[in-house]
């Protein structure tokens, strides 16, 4: 047995320990981590070992691309459904669109016969905030969390710290009630029957004896960064994560030439530091199989491992829906040349955005580009919102909040600092609300008390988005660079912010203390906008790898990114593809066929062309490390070959 093997064992009783039900009232399990983690599996997995041990489970997903239909194979949908071939045990997809109008139209009627259309129409504008999606997958939350009839409630995606934050505001109920004020997330008076039900649920989800936090992540150490930072996040809200679950690590017998043995060893590495590092009363691990895991079987085998101690069961020669023996030619699939056309500037600035889940590369794949587009000859900026800082990491040299080169002719590199970035945007918002008010005769307005109100306000993580969108669009007015490159770009979400249609641009409406402020601003992002949806100046890049999660993530933000602000996906990049020189063996041809079925139903799914980008053996680190990574990927190599435009050296 592998150390890592051994590990799993002896952590599997305190594994068990932690999900397994231990009183009279239902118990919660929470399942939390990035897409294309595993996430959903480790989820089934453990609601199916809870049903297997008799005790009666709930599952439930609020995964805007569920799959645990093709996991357990029958449908499940928006209704509780019963799962075939295991007692006890129940689950729901919580679709997001129809949660998120339920909750508006469950705000919405009672108003109707109290107020006026244009009241209504203002209500329904606010109610057009994204944070209503997330307080809307809360109230799901909320639902099951009074669930007498199961033992143990198993969620697949627990609520965020931006979710639980929100349910938080305004901090003082009752006053805001009484003032009858406005939130991001609709007219406080809507939330007033709903406030006894959040403040029990959020004590409930503080309560280590009834409610267990779990994180699934990669043997990565982005994976595991990502891990930390929320699980921080998490507890500056009072909740405290109990479990790590690693899953994906290359088994021992398949690694048998020196590529995935340097692999499978750095693994072995990153579970280590997650073991010293990480907070949690257990880890424990599962190996990466030849296939997607689905039926009862496979999560019958990964729950007895990570909760039985038992030992996993990798079939190396089989997978599932795939043709092993089937001729793989990546190459064959991409468009170096469509590729170069979408990165190349013209005459105007060009703006390329890479955007995707964490854990899928974007950041390294930002960098890639930048540097050899720089090599080229274009004066090239590239920016990242990602609060760890990974540029920094990448390029081995110091990224701030302002632009600064990173040791090449023609690249700088920032980043925006997010507390920098809220302190510079609360300053802004609160300087304006005092200048708004402090000529005003009106003895009906206190003043004081409209600032303390905005103060309370500003602590909502929508505030967070807004400060760094406004970051963001400083970079638009940025002078001197052929190309901007933004690792991380807006989503959906965020850029529906600029779009609420109020009095003002560029600031959330936090009720009406605010309106009127800034208008100015109002030009300056309807052009920004206008930019993002320009073919011709803005590339829209998604990056994912190439398994069902992470396609049908991107697919959905990007379908979001059209239909909500006019934004079309312009390229698309699969990254982490299996090298065929290496891995000579049954196992890394059922992953390369998966691949290959993967990217031709990304094709199929986005009308954009393929960059492909290799697993490495490193992540890329330095300059020349870049280049040579630049060198690998589809398009990159010919973007010094593309025409450059004249430019004046800085």
């Amino acid at each position: 047995m592998s150390q890592i093997e051994r590990s799993a064992e002896s952590t599997a009783t305190s594994a068990r320990e932690i999900v397994e039900p231990s009183g009279d009232e239902t118990e919660f399990v929470f399942f939390s981590g990035k897409g294309g983690v595993g996430k959903s599996t480790v989820s089934c997995a453990t609601a199916t070992w809870l049903a297997d041990n008799d005790y009666e489970t709930l599952l439930v997903t609020t995964d805007p691309a569920p799959n645990l239909s093709d996991i357990f194979g029958q449908p499940i949908g928006h209704e509780v459904t019963a799962i075939d071939g295991v007692d006890n045990l129940s689950a729901i997809e919580i679709d997001p669109d129809t949660a998120a109008e339920e909750y508006r139209q469950e705000t919405i009627e009672p108003m109707r016969e109290l107020l006026g259309e244009d009241e209504i129409r203002t209500v329904e504008e606010q109610l057009n905030s994204p944070c209503v999606e997330e307080i809307a997958a809360f109230d799901n939350f909320v639902d099951f969390m009074d669930s007498p009839e199961y033992d143990v409630v198993v969620f697949d995606t627990a609520p965020t710290g931006h979710t639980i934050r929100l349910m938080e505001l305004p901090s003082d109920w009752n006053a805001e009630l009484e003032k009858g004020g406005s939130t991001c997330i609709g007219p406080a008076a809507s939330m007033e029957d709903k406030k006894q039900d959040y403040e029990r649920a959020i004590d409930t989800l503080q309560d280590g004896e009834r409610t267990s936090f779990a994180f699934v992540g990669k043997p990565e150490d982005s994976s595991i960064d990502e891990v930390e930072r929320s699980a921080s996040d998490l507890a500056d809200l009072g909740i405290e994560s109990q479990l790590l679950v690693l899953n994906g690590y290359l088994p021992e017998s398949v690694c048998d030439d020196p590529f995935f043995e340097g692999k499978r060893a750095d693994e072995q590495a990153v579970i280590e530091r997650a073991r010293e590092e990480f907070d949690a009363d257990a880890t424990a691990t599962y190996p990466l199989q030849p296939g997607e895991i689905a039926g009862l079987d496979l999560l019958a085998d990964v729950g007895s491992v990570l909760y039985d101690g038992a030992e996993a069961t990798v079939d190396v020669g089989t997978a599932t829906d795939v043709d092993a023996n089937a001729a793989v030619d990546f190459d064959s699939m991409a468009d170096a040349e469509a590729v170069v056309d979408q990165l190349t500037p013209s005459d105007e600035t060009q703006y390329l955005f890479f955007t995707g889940k964490g854990g899928v590369g974007k950041s390294t794949v930002a960098s890639t580009a930048a540097t050899k587009l720089a090599e080229a000859g274009h004066e090239t900026l590239v920016v990242t919102t990602d609060p760890a800082a990974h540029l920094e990491d990448i390029f081995g040299e110091p990224v701030g909040h302002e632009p600064t080169s990173v040791g090449r002719e023609n690249l700088d590199a920032a980043r925006i600092d997010q507390e920098q970035a809220l302190e510079e945007y609360r300053e802004q918002v609160l300087d304006h609300v005092t200048e708004m008010y402090e000529d005003k005769e009106d003895t009906q307005i206190d003043v004081d008390a409209a600032i303390a109100n905005v103060e309370e306000e500003l602590e909502s993580p929508c505030a967070e988005e807004m400060a760094a969108l406004e970051k963001f669009v400083s970079y638009f007015d940025e002078d001197g660079y052929d190309v901007v490159v933004f690792d991380t770009a807006p989503t959906g979400h965020t850029l529906r912010l600029l779009e609420l249609p109020s009095d003002w641009k560029g600031f959330m409406d936090l009720g009406s203390l605010t309106k009127g402020a800034a208008p100015a601003k109002g030009d300056q992002y309807d052009e920004v906008i206008e930019t993002m949806k320009d073919p011709e100046q803005s590339t829209f890049a998604f990056v994912m790898y190439p398994e069902y999660t992470p396609m049908m993530e991107a697919y959905r933000a990007a379908a979001d990114l059209e239909d909500q602000v006019g934004i079309e996906t312009s390229l698309v990049v699969a990254n982490y593809l299996l090298p065929e020189e290496y891995g000579d063996n049954a196992f890394f041809a059922n992953r390369r066929a998966q691949q290959a079925q993967y990217l031709e139903e990304i094709r199929d799914r986005f009308d954009a062309p393929l960059m492909l980008a290799p697993l490495r053996q490193d992540e890329p680190i330095g300059l020349d490390e870049l280049s040579a990574f630049g060198e690998e990927i589809t398009g990159l190599a010919d973007v010094a070959e593309a025409d450059a435009p004249e430019v004046t050296p800085s």
